[in-house]
Formats: structure tokens, C-alpha cells, sequence
């Protein structure tokens, strides 16, 4: 249960691994509509600290002013007045003091600030690697992966960078005003009331430029994302795109999604560029007015030269950090379409794989299999809304799309140890029958019985710990070879056991070949290895974890005949007492099999033994004379060659 739970650890560890804190937070406590109320409760576990950068921010703002209002009592009192001129070295060292004072609260600003932005950094970006293997498949199914890959670094960043300096930074504008303003009304309210004048003009554009920027800075992410799928989805595919000489193509679309990208940055930054020209003409006017009132004033004797220099150094430090505000305010906005991003993710339920009768939890599975009109139907994804309709305000929420039906009334029955075999052309179901099994999806009509009881009683955990399956497309990490044969067995491996099913899976000499032999990195994807030694390795890793049922979805489609030879004899001591399930595209792969079913179009069109469906007339006979009569050619061409 705990490892499908929301919730996570926050533990902080010193450089020595020793814990300094630790509780539970549940980060979907964090989804709310109210967006600044969501990033309220994403600083849980960090309030205290970051309250703290607040308070150092007030108290370097005070310290500011006392240094003007210090400055006006030397001006007027021993300066002017010729009072106290032994204590002016004192004077000088309060100077000194307070910057002091203002450069360690500073300090302390930053600090807390920058603890508390990549605290919750940290704790985020684990939660959503967590959180995103715990999705279901139809999440993924549906979303990209440049586009989760963007979600889950340029807008977490976006968040680290609204609390370390757009959050403080407003906190710091708000505590200069009311200070230095305070101070002002005290002096000479009519320079204080003067002084901002032009505020409000600039409080309304910082609002106008808030709404329109939130919009764009969206759109622009939105994109953003598009290009990070864009080249996510060339990279893992170069080497189709270059076999099939489509590098041409592939850059046009490139520099059409860049394109896109580079005309909404520049729509973001012309924004920008007209809010600070206005911005800083205004409050530059409202400065220099102020200034010049205030030295009009001095000079017929209504404040002190004192009080001038003073409300000159106040002003200074209300009008510019207001006109900052408008820019803080324009980036926060960038920081609360980043949350809502980051909170869609977060929103989504995760799968829970513990789910089921606990009492199944450790039960060792025996591989006895009924199917009893069983359907399904998958989801495809809404379609994308067009830019042209979000311009034109016509965006209105698509339909949700009409669910397709992929499997139709599968009903089979599957003993312990046999060996089931499924064969049919692409889009058939073949692999919609086994996902079925390890629970990848859950079926909508009819009913699954493993080893008597419904296949939804059993946890997913369960099922995926004592299922083992050897994809058509194997996948391997960009790690040694030894890692990836070990992967998932759960349990410390020796070194002879690994060797043991690599050997099994006719790889171990090929292995032996390479000079870090076990030690070899693979590559992203295992890119260093044929397409022939990446199932091998993904065949060993499957015998490593010595499963109760086997799944090889078109294991042997990527081998040579010598291989296939010794791999298909390594698979039937694998198989032997175990359920398994074959799944492939030729007859001399299934032909072995207890029981083969023949699926076309989501439904079983046969069912047998290969000398029953031989016998009769039907898909499985025409496959069979067809990769026959594909064979004696090619023999027939070898044949002439020799």
C-alpha cells in the first residue's frame, strides 16, 4: 500500500546521510483552482523558513530607511546646526552598521529563499518521477513524452525561480512602500501623497500586461513542449529517419515547430518591450517631480535640507521597486501557468498495484487460464485544438472520442504448463490478449479466471512480479549489460547465475566479445547492440527472473536462424512447467505449440493444434501456404547463387 500511496517522504539528509527532518505531505493537496492558494500549500514543510526570508526582508527594508533618516539628523543637526560634532565618527559608524545589518538580512533573504525554492524543488521534481511510473498505460498511451519531459524540468524550474525571487522579490517591493512611505506621510505628507502620483497607472498596467502575458507565456510553453516531442521523437527514431533518407524532412518539420516556438517568444518579448519604455518614462517623471517639489520646498525654508535629502532617498526606493512590481507580476504569471502544468500531472490518479484480495498478495500463480467473452475497448486520445480557433476565441471543448473496440468476445482455456500460441497480422489483438493478463488494462466485458479466481482480485504487483515478458521491441537502460540482465529480479544476483541465462539465451559468448565484456554500457536504448543480441539480453533478463507464466511477444523476430535455433531450445526448458504464451507472425514459430488461436480483427477465427488448423480450411491454412511457398523460393534462389 505504501508504495501507491500519494504521499511522500519529505526527509532532508546532511552531507553525512543523517536525517534532520521528516514527515508525510500529500502533494495532490496541492490541486486547487485557486492557483496562489495551491502554491500557499506547496511550500508545506517550508512555511516557517520561507516566513522567515520575509522577515528578514522587513528588517533589511527598515534598516534602509534608518539609514536615510540617520542621514537626516547629521545633515540637520551637525552639519547644519554644528550640534554634536565630536559624535560624527559615532554617526559614521552607524552608517557602517546599518549596511551591515542591510547586507546580512540580505543574506539571510537569499538563503531562506534559496532553501526553501530548492526544497520544494527537489521534493517536486522526486514526486513527479515517482508519480510517473505510477500512471496508468492509458495516461501515457495518450500523453507525449517531450511534452511530460518539459512539464516536469522547464516548469518546475519556472516554480523554483517564483519562490526564490518573484514571491520574496514582491514581499521585498511591498515592505520598502509601506516603510519608506510611512516615513514620508511622517515627514511631509504632501510630498509622500506626491510621490505616488502615477502608481496607480502603473499598477493598472502591471494588471493589463498580467492577463495578456499569463496567456502568451501559455501558449508559448504549450509549444515548447511541442518542439521537446518534436526532437525527443527524431532522436530515439535517427535510425529510421536516416535509413529511410528522411533527414530533409524531418529538419522542415523541425523548423516549422521552431518556427512556431520563435514567433510566440517574440510575441512574449514585444510585450515586454512596450511595458517598460511607458513604465519607465512615468516613473521617472514622478522622481524627478517629487525631487524638484522637494528642493523648491527647501529652498524657501518648508522642510530641512535634511528631510529633502531623506525623502529624495525614500522616493527613490518606493517609485523604482514599484515599477519592478509590474515585472514581478508579469513573471509570476509565468509561475502560475508552470503550477497549473505541473498540476495537471499531479491531478491524475495514479495506477494502484496493490489494489486487490490481499490474501492473493503471495500467491504463487499455477498458470490456469480462462477467458470467457472477454471485450475491450481503448480510449484513443481528444484530438488537439487548433491554434487558429485558440486565436479566434472559437476553442470550444472537444467531444470525448468514441471508444474502439479492439477485442471482441475472446473466450479460451489455458492449463497449467501448456503452451499457447496466438497468430494473425498486425492489429489483430495478439498483444491486447496478454496486456490483458498483466493487468496493463482492464477488460470491459466478460470475465478473466486465474487459477480460479477473477484476474481483477489479484494486485497488479502480483501479477507483474510472477509474469515475465520479452517484448518484440525489447527495451534496455543505458547501463552494463550485467544491469540489465539483473534488472527486476528483485532479489541480490550472483555473477554466476547472470551467466547462467545469458547462456541460456545464446549471449554470453557474444558478450565475452566485447572488451568491458559484462561490464559493457549499452547505450540509450541499448543502441550499441544488433537488434538480434538486445532480445538475447532481454531473453536472459526474463530467465533471470524465473517467472511463473512466460509472455514472448515475437521473441525471436529479430534473430538469424542458428540463433533462433538455440534460443527456441533455451525457451523450451524455460517453458517447460510453466504456463506461456507465444505470440508471432509465423507458423514454424507457433507450430510447437499445445494449443494456437488465430485472431483477426479482435476476434478468434480458429483454435487448435497445428495438425487440426492444418487440416482446415482458413486463415491459419492460407498463412501457412504462404510463408511455404516464401520459403521454397528463397531456397529455390539460394539454390541458383550457390
Amino acid at each position: 500500500m505504501a508504495q501507491n500511496s500519494a504521499q511522500l517522504k519529505l526527509i532532508a539528509h546532511n552531507r553525512d546521510g543523517s536525517r534532520t527532518q521528516g514527515h508525510t505531505f500529500d502533494l495532490k493537496q496541492t490541486v486547487v483552482e485557486n492557483r496562489l492558494l495551491g502554491l500557499w500549500r506547496m511550500m508545506t514543510g517550508f512555511r516557517r523558513v520561507y516566513l522567515g526570508a520575509l522577515l528578514a526582508v522587513a528588517l533589511g527594508a527598515a534598516a534602509r530607511t534608518a539609514t536615510y533618516l540617520l542621514l537626516q539628523y547629521v545633515v540637520d543637526a551637525i552639519l547644519t546646526q554644528g550640534q554634536d560634532l565630536h559624535r560624527l565618527p559615532l554617526f559614521a559608524l552607524g552608517f557602517v552598521g546599518l549596511a551591515a545589518l542591510e547586507g546580512l538580512f540580505a543574506y539571510l533573504r537569499g538563503n531562506w529563499a534559496a532553501r526553501t525554492a530548492e526544497g520544494i524543488t527537489l521534493r517536486l521534481r522526486n514526486y513527479l518521477y515517482d508519480h510517473l511510473q505510477r500512471l496508468s498505460f492509458t495516461y501515457h498511451d495518450h500523453a507525449k513524452t517531450g511534452e511530460l519531459i518539459q512539464r516536469a524540468t522547464s516548469d518546475v524550474d519556472a516554480l523554483r525561480r517564483f519562490y526564490a525571487d518573484q514571491a520574496i522579490g514582491i514581499g521585498r517591493i511591498v515592505a520598502l512602500f509601506a516603510i519608506n512611505f510611512g516615513m514620508m506621510l511622517h515627514m511631509n505628507a504632501r510630498l509622500a501623497w506626491l510621490s505616488i502620483v502615477v502608481m496607480p497607472i502603473v499598477i493598472i498596467m502591471s494588471y493589463f500586461f498580467f492577463g495578456k502575458v499569463s496567456k502568451a507565456y501559455e501558449r508559448y510553453q504549450e509549444q515548447e513542449g511541442k518542439v521537446s516531442t518534436t526532437l525527443q521523437e527524431n532522436l530515439s527514431g535517427v535510425r529510421v529517419v536516416r535509413a529511410f533518407a528522411q533527414q530533409n524532412h524531418e529538419i522542415a518539420k523541425f523548423e516549422t515547430d521552431n518556427w512556431e516556438q520563435y514567433r510566440r517568444g517574440k510575441r512574449l518579448l514585444v510585450m515586454h518591450s512596450l511595458y517598460w519604455p511607458i513604465s519607465d518614462i512615468l516613473c521617472s517623471a514622478q522622481t524627478l517631480l517629487v525631487m524638484a517639489l522637494g528642493a523648491l520646498m527647501a529652498i524657501r525654508g518648508e522642510i530641512t535640507v535634511g528631510t529633502f535629502l531623506a525623502i529624495s532617498g525614500m522616493v527613490v526606493w518606493i517609485v523604482w521597486p514599484l515599477r519592478n512590481l509590474g515585472r514581478l507580476i508579469v513573471q509570476v504569471s509565468t509561475g502560475l501557468v508552470s503550477y497549473r502544468r505541473v498540476a495537471d500531472i499531479i491531478a491524475e490518479d495514479r495506477e494502484d498495484i496493490e489494489a486487490g484480495d490481499p490474501a492473493l498478495a503471495e500467491h504463487r500463480l499455477q498458470g490456469n487460464i480462462s477467458f470467457d467473452h472477454v471485450g475491450f475497448a481503448y480510449t484513443p486520445a481528444p484530438p488537439e485544438e487548433k491554434e487558429e480557433d485558440k486565436k479566434n476565441g472559437k476553442a470550444a471543448a472537444p467531444a470525448p472520442p468514441e471508444p474502439i473496440q479492439v477485442l471482441h468476445d475472446i473466450s479460451f482455456h489455458v492449463s497449467p504448463g501448456q503452451t499457447i500460441a496466438l497468430l494473425g497480422s498486425t492489429g489483430s489483438g495478439k498483444t491486447s490478449v496478454v496486456n490483458l493478463l498483466l493487468r496493463f488494462y482492464d477488460y470491459q466485458q466478460g470475465r478473466i479466471l486465474l487459477d480460479g479466481r477473477e484476474l481483477r482480485e489479484y494486485p497488479r504487483a502480483t501479477l507483474r512480479r510472477q509474469i515475465g515478458i520479452v517484448e518484440q521491441e525489447p527495451f534496455l537502460f543505458s547501463r552494463s549489460i550485467r544491469e540489465n540482465i539483473s534488472y527486476g529480479v528483485g532479489r541480490e544476483v550472483s555473477e554466476a547465475e547472470i551467466i547462467e541465462a545469458a547462456e541460456a539465451a545464446a549471449i554470453h559468448d557474444v558478450i565475452l566479445t566485447f572488451p568491458e565484456g559484462y561490464d559493457t554500457i549499452v547505450g540509450e536504448k541499448g543502441v550499441t547492440l544488433s537488434g538480434g543480441q538486445r532480445q538475447r539480453v532481454a531473453i536472459a533478463r526474463t530467465l533471470l527472473k524465473n517467472p511463473r507464466l512466460l509472455i514472448m511477444d515475437d521473441a525471436t523476430s529479430s534473430v538469424d536462424t542458428e540463433t533462433e535455433m538455440q534460443i527456441e531450445a533455451a525457451l523450451e526448458r524455460l517453458m517447460e512447467n510453466r504456463t506461456s504464451f507465444v505470440i508471432a507472425h509465423r507458423i514454424q514459430t507457433v507450430m510447437r505449440a499445445d494449443w494456437i488461436l488465430v485472431l483477426d480483427k479482435g476476434r478468434i477465427v480458429q483454435q487448435g493444434t497445428h495438425a487440426d488448423l492444418i487440416e482446415e480450411a482458413g486463415l491459419y491454412r492460407k498463412i501457412y501456404e504462404i510463408q511455404a511457398q516464401i520459403e521454397a523460393e528463397v531456397e529455390k534462389e539460394v539454390a541458383l547463387v550457390a
